[in-house]
C-alpha cells in the first residue's frame, strides 16, 4: 500500500521528533567542547574552516553564515570560511588533484596553527572530508567532526566528535542543523 501524503507529512514529522529527543538524552559535553574550541580560536586570532558534501556542504555554509553573521547576539564578526562555497576553487582543485583533495588543498592554503577544521558527514566516510581532516593535523589544526550513524572513521579521526547516532541521514542532518544552531549560541554566548 503506498502511503497518502498526510500519512508521509505526520511520520517523517514524528521521526524527527524522536530523532531529536534521542539526540536530548545523549551526553552534550562533545558539543559543549566543540563550542568551546570554536570560541577559544576566534580568541586567538584564529579562524573556523567548515566543509561538507550535498546537504552537509549547505550546513558548512549555514555555519559560516551564522558565525560571520550572527544567531541571536551583536558580538563582532567571527573568521568562517566554508570550503565548500568557491565553485571556482573546487572545480580547480578537483580537476587537477582530484576532487578527494578538494578540501585537503584548501586547508593546506588558509589553515593555520590555532585554528579549528569542523568537518561535516552524516556517514562519517566521506574520503574528502577525510583528507581534510588529515591535512587538518598536520597543518595543526584543532579538528572537530560532525557525523550521523556510528561516526564511521570520521569520528575516530578527530579530536571532538560530535554524533548524531541515527541511521536514516536524512534525520541525522535535521539533528545536526539543530545542533549547528547549538554550537553557534553558544559560542556567541563564549564571546559576548
Amino acid at each position: 500500500m503506498v502511503e497518502s501524503p498526510a500519512a508521509i507529512y505526520d511520520a517523517r514529522l514524528a521521526a524527527a521528533a524522536v530523532a531529536h529527543e534521542r539526540m536530548r538524552r545523549q551526553d552534550p559535553a562533545p558539543i559543549v567542547a566543540a563550542a568551546e574550541a570554536v570560541a577559544g580560536a576566534v580568541r586567538a586570532g584564529g579562524k573556523v574552516l567548515v566543509f561538507g558534501n550535498g546537504g552537509s556542504a549547505a550546513d558548512a555554509q549555514h555555519l559560516s553564515a551564522e558565525l560571520v553573521g550572527r544567531l541571536k547576539r551583536e558580538r563582532r564578526a567571527i573568521a568562517a570560511i566554508a570550503l565548500s562555497a568557491d565553485t571556482s576553487v573546487l572545480s580547480a582543485i578537483a580537476n587537477d588533484y582530484g576532487f578527494d583533495r578538494v578540501f585537503a588543498r584548501q586547508i593546506e592554503a588558509l589553515g593555520r596553527t590555532g585554528d579549528v577544521a569542523l568537518g561535516i558527514s552524516t556517514s562519517g566516510a566521506s574520503r574528502n572530508v577525510l583528507a581534510g581532516i588529515a591535512a587538518a593535523r598536520d597543518v595543526g589544526l584543532r579538528t572537530i567532526g560532525m557525523t550521523g550513524h556510528d561516526g564511521g572513521p570520521l569520528g575516530r579521526s578527530v579530536d571532538i566528535h560530535v554524533n548524531v547516532p541515527e541511521a536514516d541521514p536524512a534525520r541525522a542532518q535535521e539533528v545536526q542543523r539543530t545542533l549547528l544552531h547549538i554550537l553557534c549560541e553558544l559560542v556567541e554566548r563564549e564571546l559576548a
